[in-house]
């Protein structure tokens, strides 16, 4: 296997284990340690972001990875990994650029900090289902 063919699954084990890391250990460790809730808060927000930002770029890495030299499709486009690639980026995007800016101004917390909530899980269940996909071998007919 060349490095072309890991680099889709490198980048969605970065991707996922990312997600898992930040939103199951380093976030609720910081609201039970920090000083305060607001400090804690703003720290998360910090993670939040960078994890937007890694989880675009591992988006593009696995899109790179999608198609061979000769144009044959790896992931499958129709259902395939590269759906669900392209769903998870697009929630990324939509918690930094709509959901983020309106807990930064308090509008209507509870109902912004549950529609970051669910597409935070909805980008870690894309990056997970990407993982999957990527790691299962491909069945390829009688030559």
């Amino acid at each position: 296997m060349n490095w072309k063919a890991r680099l889709p699954i490198l980048a969605a084990a970065l991707w996922w284990g990312s997600l898992t890391a930040i939103g199951f250990v380093a976030v609720p460790q910081l609201f039970s340690h920090a000083s305060s809730p607001a400090v804690a808060g703003n720290l998360a927000a910090r993670l939040f972001e960078a994890q937007v930002w890694m989880s675009l770029c591992c988006g593009v890495l696995v899109l790179m990875g999608a198609r061979e030299p000769d144009a044959e499709a790896t992931m499958g486009w129709a259902g395939g990994a590269v759906v669900y690639v392209l769903v998870g980026m697009l929630a990324a995007l939509l918690q930094q650029f709509v959901v983020a800016p309106r807990i930064v101004a308090r509008q209507d917390l509870a109902a912004w900090h549950s529609a970051g909530t669910a597409l935070f899980a909805a980008q870690w269940l894309c990056a997970m289902v990407v993982l999957w996909k990527c790691t299962t071998p491909r069945v390829t007919g009688p030559s």
